[in-house]
Formats: C-alpha cells, structure tokens, sequence
C-alpha cells in the first residue's frame, strides 16, 4: 500500500498514492498527442498548421485541448506575433525539452516492438 503524497514543492510524492498530483502529470505526458506534440516540436518552434500537419490524425479540437494543456503545465509556450493574420508559434519550454529524451525512448520502443503486441 502506498504512503500518502506530500504536498510541498520540495516534498517526496508517491504517483501510487490516491491523491498525489503527480498522476494528473502523468496523465498528460503519458497522453498520445502530447507525446507526439513533444517529438514534433524538439526541432524547435512550429506554428498550429505544421503541427497538426506533422501528428496525421489529429483533429484542430483535439490539437487546441493538448497544445492548452501542455501550456498550462508549463511544457510549452505560446507566442503570437502581431502580423496580419496573426502568427501563433508553439516551443518546448525547458523543462518540456527534458522530457524529449524519455518520450524519445517511449516512441521508439513503440516501433521497435508493435509487432510483439496485441494491439
């Protein structure tokens, strides 16, 4: 059974733990379209249209969903220059960038054993 989650900044969570925020964390970057939003973003800044371009199969809700919710977790920002019409780019923020090395390793392993799946 799993100790309780702590609540501080600096505190030990336990993801295993009922009421630890780590797992609404977890829930985002374990989401497929963040997943892929952050490998298609590692090269550097994208505007919306690239991306949904990039990560087939996506609708623009569900796109907009994601792209919000991972700016509000603070994986990326949302710059929009002032032209006509407007310019929007999308970027990895630092702590969005650390996370490009584990999802790497997720996808590719995704691809490397599909064929050993059940799905």
């Amino acid at each position: 059974m799993s100790a309780a989650c702590a609540t501080g900044q600096h505190d030990k969570h336990d993801v295993y733990a009922e009421l630890c925020p780590c797992r609404g964390l977890l829930d985002l970057i374990a989401n497929k379209w963040t997943t892929l939003a952050v490998g298609a973003l590692e090269n550097g800044p994208l505007r919306f249209g690239a991306l949904q371009r990039h990560m087939e199969g996506i609708s623009p809700k569900v796109l907009t969903q994601t792209l919000r919710r991972m700016q509000d977790a603070g994986l990326i920002t949302r710059t929009v220059y002032p032209a006509v019409p407007l310019h929007v780019e999308y970027e990895l923020t630092a702590v969005g960038r650390s996370l490009t090395v584990p999802l790497r390793g997720l996808r590719d392993w995704a691809e490397k054993h599909l064929h050993e799946m059940n799905v």
